[in-house]
Protein backbone atom coordinates (compact mmCIF):
# COMPACT_ATOMS: atom_id res chain seq x y z
CA UNK A 1 0.00 0.00 0.00
CA UNK A 2 2.99 2.32 0.40
CA UNK A 3 3.18 2.42 -3.40
CA UNK A 4 0.06 4.62 -3.33
CA UNK A 5 1.99 7.43 -1.68
CA UNK A 6 4.57 7.95 -4.43
CA UNK A 7 5.18 11.72 -4.54
CA UNK A 8 5.26 11.93 -8.35
CA UNK A 9 1.88 10.26 -8.66
CA UNK A 10 0.42 12.52 -5.99
CA UNK A 11 1.65 15.56 -7.93
CA UNK A 12 0.15 14.20 -11.15
CA UNK A 13 -3.14 13.53 -9.39
CA UNK A 14 -3.30 17.03 -7.92
CA UNK A 15 -2.39 18.78 -11.19
CA UNK A 16 -4.87 16.84 -13.32
CA UNK A 17 -7.52 17.25 -10.61
CA UNK A 18 -7.09 21.02 -10.89
CA UNK A 19 -7.82 20.71 -14.63
CA UNK A 20 -10.86 18.54 -13.97
CA UNK A 21 -12.19 21.05 -11.44
CA UNK A 22 -11.67 23.85 -13.97
CA UNK A 23 -13.51 21.82 -16.63
CA UNK A 24 -16.32 20.92 -14.23
CA UNK A 25 -16.64 24.23 -12.39
CA UNK A 26 -20.07 25.20 -13.72
CA UNK A 27 -21.48 21.75 -12.98
CA UNK A 28 -20.04 21.64 -9.48
CA UNK A 29 -22.13 24.68 -8.58
CA UNK A 30 -25.33 22.75 -9.37
CA UNK A 31 -25.70 19.34 -7.63
CA UNK A 32 -28.95 18.79 -9.54
CA UNK A 33 -27.03 18.66 -12.87
CA UNK A 34 -25.57 15.47 -14.37
CA UNK A 35 -22.16 17.14 -14.63
CA UNK A 36 -21.94 17.28 -10.85
CA UNK A 37 -21.92 13.46 -10.72
CA UNK A 38 -19.67 13.22 -13.77
CA UNK A 39 -16.98 15.13 -11.87
CA UNK A 40 -16.66 12.24 -9.41
CA UNK A 41 -16.42 9.80 -12.33
CA UNK A 42 -13.50 11.78 -13.76
CA UNK A 43 -11.75 11.93 -10.38
CA UNK A 44 -12.23 8.20 -9.74
CA UNK A 45 -10.86 7.26 -13.15
CA UNK A 46 -7.92 9.62 -12.67
CA UNK A 47 -7.15 7.94 -9.36
CA UNK A 48 -7.24 4.47 -10.93
CA UNK A 49 -4.94 5.61 -13.74
CA UNK A 50 -2.50 7.32 -11.39
CA UNK A 51 -2.36 4.31 -9.08
CA UNK A 52 -1.57 2.04 -12.03
CA UNK A 53 0.94 4.21 -13.92
CA UNK A 54 3.94 2.07 -12.88
CA UNK A 55 2.28 -1.04 -14.34
CA UNK A 56 0.88 0.44 -17.54
CA UNK A 57 3.34 -1.30 -19.86
CA UNK A 58 3.97 -4.52 -17.87
CA UNK A 59 3.40 -7.87 -19.64
CA UNK A 60 1.51 -6.36 -22.59
CA UNK A 61 0.86 -9.79 -24.12
CA UNK A 62 -0.68 -11.34 -21.03
CA UNK A 63 -4.41 -12.13 -21.25
CA UNK A 64 -5.35 -9.51 -18.64
CA UNK A 65 -3.30 -6.84 -20.43
CA UNK A 66 -4.89 -7.77 -23.75
CA UNK A 67 -8.33 -7.40 -22.17
CA UNK A 68 -7.24 -4.07 -20.71
CA UNK A 69 -6.08 -2.95 -24.15
CA UNK A 70 -9.40 -4.01 -25.69
CA UNK A 71 -11.31 -2.01 -23.06
CA UNK A 72 -9.10 1.05 -23.59
CA UNK A 73 -9.49 0.89 -27.39
CA UNK A 74 -13.25 0.47 -26.97
CA UNK A 75 -13.23 3.57 -24.77
CA UNK A 76 -11.46 5.60 -27.46
CA UNK A 77 -13.79 4.30 -30.18
CA UNK A 78 -16.94 5.16 -28.22
CA UNK A 79 -15.92 8.74 -27.41
CA UNK A 80 -14.79 9.48 -30.97
CA UNK A 81 -17.94 8.00 -32.54
CA UNK A 82 -20.28 9.76 -30.13
CA UNK A 83 -18.64 13.19 -30.44
CA UNK A 84 -18.55 12.89 -34.23
CA UNK A 85 -22.22 11.91 -34.39
CA UNK A 86 -23.28 14.63 -31.96
CA UNK A 87 -21.40 17.27 -33.94
CA UNK A 88 -22.90 16.11 -37.24
CA UNK A 89 -26.50 15.41 -36.22
CA UNK A 90 -27.08 17.08 -32.87
CA UNK A 91 -27.77 20.68 -33.80
CA UNK A 92 -27.31 23.42 -31.21
CA UNK A 93 -29.61 24.78 -28.56
CA UNK A 94 -29.28 27.85 -26.42
CA UNK A 95 -27.03 27.36 -23.44
CA UNK A 96 -29.09 29.65 -21.18
CA UNK A 97 -31.48 26.80 -20.24
CA UNK A 98 -28.62 24.69 -18.88
CA UNK A 99 -25.55 26.87 -18.42
CA UNK A 100 -23.71 23.95 -16.83
CA UNK A 101 -23.67 22.12 -20.17
CA UNK A 102 -20.89 22.35 -22.69
CA UNK A 103 -21.63 23.15 -26.32
CA UNK A 104 -21.34 19.52 -27.45
CA UNK A 105 -24.00 18.53 -24.89
CA UNK A 106 -26.56 21.08 -26.10
CA UNK A 107 -28.17 19.22 -28.96
CA UNK A 108 -31.54 20.18 -30.38
CA UNK A 109 -32.06 16.88 -32.15
CA UNK A 110 -32.56 13.54 -30.46
CA UNK A 111 -29.86 11.38 -32.04
CA UNK A 112 -30.94 7.77 -32.57
CA UNK A 113 -28.56 6.65 -35.32
CA UNK A 114 -24.94 5.57 -35.44
CA UNK A 115 -23.63 4.47 -32.06
CA UNK A 116 -26.74 6.04 -30.48
CA UNK A 117 -28.84 3.36 -32.17
CA UNK A 118 -27.34 0.86 -29.74
CA UNK A 119 -26.68 2.87 -26.58
CA UNK A 120 -28.02 6.13 -25.19
CA UNK A 121 -24.82 7.16 -23.43
CA UNK A 122 -21.76 6.17 -25.48
CA UNK A 123 -19.53 8.69 -23.69
CA UNK A 124 -20.43 7.18 -20.33
CA UNK A 125 -19.77 3.79 -21.89
CA UNK A 126 -16.38 5.15 -22.89
CA UNK A 127 -15.68 6.20 -19.31
CA UNK A 128 -16.79 2.79 -18.03
CA UNK A 129 -14.41 0.97 -20.38
CA UNK A 130 -11.64 3.44 -19.50
CA UNK A 131 -12.07 2.80 -15.77
CA UNK A 132 -12.03 -0.98 -16.10
CA UNK A 133 -9.26 -0.96 -18.71
CA UNK A 134 -7.10 1.14 -16.39
CA UNK A 135 -7.96 -1.12 -13.45
CA UNK A 136 -6.81 -4.22 -15.33
CA UNK A 137 -3.33 -2.72 -15.75
CA UNK A 138 -2.73 -3.71 -12.12
CA UNK A 139 -5.64 -5.35 -10.34
CA UNK A 140 -5.78 -4.57 -6.60
CA UNK A 141 -8.55 -4.65 -4.02
CA UNK A 142 -8.53 -0.85 -3.64
CA UNK A 143 -8.54 -0.40 -7.42
CA UNK A 144 -11.48 -2.79 -7.69
CA UNK A 145 -13.40 -0.80 -5.05
CA UNK A 146 -12.64 2.40 -6.99
CA UNK A 147 -13.79 0.88 -10.31
CA UNK A 148 -17.03 -0.34 -8.74
CA UNK A 149 -17.59 3.13 -7.25
CA UNK A 150 -16.88 4.78 -10.60
CA UNK A 151 -19.28 2.39 -12.32
CA UNK A 152 -22.00 3.32 -9.84
CA UNK A 153 -21.32 7.04 -10.41
CA UNK A 154 -21.49 6.55 -14.18
CA UNK A 155 -24.89 4.94 -13.73
CA UNK A 156 -26.07 7.81 -11.48
CA UNK A 157 -24.78 10.37 -13.98
CA UNK A 158 -26.57 8.66 -16.86
CA UNK A 159 -29.83 8.47 -14.89
CA UNK A 160 -29.58 12.17 -14.04
CA UNK A 161 -28.92 13.07 -17.65
CA UNK A 162 -31.89 10.95 -18.71
CA UNK A 163 -34.12 13.02 -16.43
CA UNK A 164 -32.80 16.15 -18.18
CA UNK A 165 -33.31 14.58 -21.62
CA UNK A 166 -36.89 13.58 -20.81
CA UNK A 167 -37.58 17.16 -19.70
CA UNK A 168 -36.17 18.47 -23.01
CA UNK A 169 -37.19 15.81 -25.59
CA UNK A 170 -40.31 14.48 -23.82
CA UNK A 171 -42.08 11.36 -25.03
CA UNK A 172 -39.60 10.87 -27.89
CA UNK A 173 -36.81 10.26 -25.38
CA UNK A 174 -38.94 7.88 -23.33
CA UNK A 175 -39.62 5.85 -26.50
CA UNK A 176 -35.91 5.94 -27.36
CA UNK A 177 -35.06 4.61 -23.89
CA UNK A 178 -37.29 1.59 -24.52
CA UNK A 179 -35.48 0.77 -27.77
CA UNK A 180 -31.85 1.03 -26.64
CA UNK A 181 -29.46 -0.06 -23.93
CA UNK A 182 -28.08 2.53 -21.55
CA UNK A 183 -24.28 2.21 -21.59
CA UNK A 184 -23.05 -1.08 -23.08
CA UNK A 185 -24.40 -2.21 -26.49
CA UNK A 186 -26.63 -5.32 -26.34
CA UNK A 187 -25.95 -5.75 -22.59
CA UNK A 188 -26.90 -2.81 -20.35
Amino acid sequence: MSEIFDVNRIIIFVLVSILIVAFSWRSLKNPAHHGFYRFFVFEGILLIIVLNIPYWLDSLKSPIQLLSGFFLLTSIYLVIRSLSTMKTLGGKRAIDKMPENYNFENTTNLITTGIFKYIRHPMYGSLLFLAWGALLKHLTWYGLILAIGVSFQIYRTAKKEEEENIAFFGEAYINYMQQTKMIIPFIF
